[in-house]
Parts: structure tokens; sequence; C-alpha cells
């Protein structure tokens, strides 16, 4: 399972606020700064899933989810445009604004976390739901949730951004049905943009996953290896224990019993 020490939970939390100097300006950069201190003693040990079979599901994933979000979002941007898409419609900073605060409703409301530890030791060992949604919120999808704590800040969104946002789970939310399956062309997406989020949203989920999994293969193979070596040296000592009352049986039936 991968984990982040503190001292990796610290960098990546620096790195999410260099991303914010570095991206806006004015008065954004400084709602966005406000927001980010809010939330940070819980953003920052936020897992980005409940479930182990899941992706990043440990303190700190939530950050590292979006620092890849945003390294992948860059990636399919530069695929479409290679490719002779038409990206001018929106910008990079939008693109990235999307990309960061796609899910940022799994923080929480204003007050408390989304995901809490599960109390159920079964369910945590035979299934692996280390946390469950708080039951103490108001239900919202994480993008509306998102979207609602943008809103308490006062930070103003351009329709590309809360269509990126709102969109960023696909078709797995039947909500974006009527924006994503329209045949009519004037009710088709204006931009691209909210398709490369949700590219990028499942090409890092499903890449943080196939790590963990690496990871877990890795240390069964480790923890084999280990047993391998445990048996082969008993199994060793016992041959030699054997080898050894034979040589002295040899002796006796040659010498005579050992005075």
């Amino acid at each position: 399972m991968i984990e982040f020490t503190p001292e990796q939970i610290q960098e990546n939390w620096n790195k999410l606020i260099q991303l914010i100097e570095d991206t806006f300006e004015g008065e954004r950069k400084e709602k966005l700064l406000e927001m980010y201190s809010h939330f940070e003693d819980r953003m920052c040990v936020a897992p980005a899933s409940g479930q182990l079979h899941f992706h990043l599901c440990t303190p700190g994933g939530y950050v590292q989810h979006i620092l890849n979000i945003v390294h992948y979002s860059k990636e399919f941007y530069k695929i479409w445009k290679d490719n002779g898409a038409y990206v001018d419609d929106y910008t990079m900073e939008e693109l990235i604004f999307a990309a960061m605060h796609h899910d940022l409703g799994k923080v929480g409301d204003m007050d408390s976390d989304h995901y809490i530890p599960n109390e159920s030791d079964w369910h945590v060992k035979n299934q692996g739901k280390l946390y469950v949604n708080n039951p103490d919120i108001a239900f919202m999808t994480p993008p509306d949730r998102g979207l609602w704590i943008l809103n308490q800040f006062g930070i103003k969104m351009s329709v590309n951004e809360v269509l990126g946002i709102k969109l960023a789970d696909g078709m797995y939310d039947d909500g974006n049905i009527q924006y994503l399956k329209s045949y009519a062309p004037e009710k088709k997406l204006k931009s691209n943009m909210p398709l490369i989020i949700h590219q990028a949203d499942m090409a890092t989920t499903r890449i943080e996953y196939e790590l963990n999994m690496k990871l877990e293969r890795e240390e069964e193979q480790k923890t084999k290896q280990s047993v391998e070596k445990i048996k082969s040296a008993v199994s060793t000592e016992e041959v030699t224990e054997q080898l050894s009352q034979k040589s002295k049986d040899l002796f006796n039936e040659l010498f005579g019993e050992e005075s």
C-alpha cells in the first residue's frame, strides 16, 4: 500500500501552494490562498478515496492526486493540441483551476471531513473500506460540494471552469448525461476542456491504482522470499542435525561408544 511520510505530505502541500502562486494573480490568488489556509490541516492528510481498491486511500492521498491530475491534464492538453484539436477557447489557468478543484468536495464542508475512519473492523479487514462518508454533513456530489466551497470564499469562475469541475466524473455521474450525451449541435460542449479533465482524472486514478497494486505485489514477493529463506534455513538446520547424528552413529559403530 502506498503511504506518505510526514515529510512527503509537507512537500506535496508546498508544491500545491507554489502551484497557486505560479498560476494565479491578484484577488483570485489571495482568495485561493485564504481557502487553502482554511483547509490546510484537513486537506494535507485527506485520502483521495475511501477504499483500498480505489486510488490513494491513504493520508496525504488527496493532495498527491490533485498534483497528479494537474500534470496529466497538461499532458492530455498537449495531445489534443498536437493532433489538431481547437484549444484556443480556454486558457491554461482555467485548465489548471478545474483540475485542482475537481475533487475539492472530498475534503468535506467548511468544518467537517468528507471521509472519516471506518469503525467497522470487518469492513476494513475484509473489504478494504478504510473510510466512510461522513453521515453528519449534507450529501452532495464532490463536484457540487466543491463548487459550493469555492463560492463560500467568493472565488469567481468562468463557464469553462464550472463545467470542467462539474463534468470531471464523466458519464459515471448520471447528472452529466445531458451535457455529454447530446445529438443536437447546439447542445454540444462549446469547449473540449471538460473532456480533457475527465480523461486526465480517469488516467490518474488508474495509474495510481496500478502503482499501488505493483507495490503490493512487490511486498508480497518480498514476504514470500523471506518465508522461503526461513524454511530453507530450518530445513538446512534439520539436515545438519541429521548428518551430525549419522556421523556419531558411524563413529560408535567403528570405535565403540564415546566415553
